[in-house]
């Protein structure tokens, strides 16, 4: 399997999914509170942007147009992130 195919998955699979999930919960949060923080916002904002920036990766890979060697080093960064985040 190629670094894109992998890339794709991952984003796919793991991390769209939990930047979606993470975004719901800031809108619900923001919902019962009646306002939002500018911090909240500012975080939402920051969720809302790397989430277009995945999709658009998927498009990418989608269309050919990303080398492999890049789309294995984006990889490494988000398994690292993904791994900061767990621990």
């Amino acid at each position: 399997m190629s670094n894109s195919e992998k890339l794709k998955n991952f984003l796919t699979q793991e991390i769209i999914p939990d930047l979606e999930e993470a975004i719901d919960e800031m809108f619900s949060m923001i919902e019962k509170a009646k306002m939002a923080s500018i911090a909240d916002k500012e975080e939402l904002q920051d969720l809302q942007e790397m989430h277009a920036e995945c999709k658009d990766i998927v498009i990418e890979i989608e269309a050919g147009e990303m080398p492999d060697a890049e789309a294995g080093e984006i990889l490494a960064e988000f398994v690292e992130m993904k791994t900061a985040d767990e621990e």
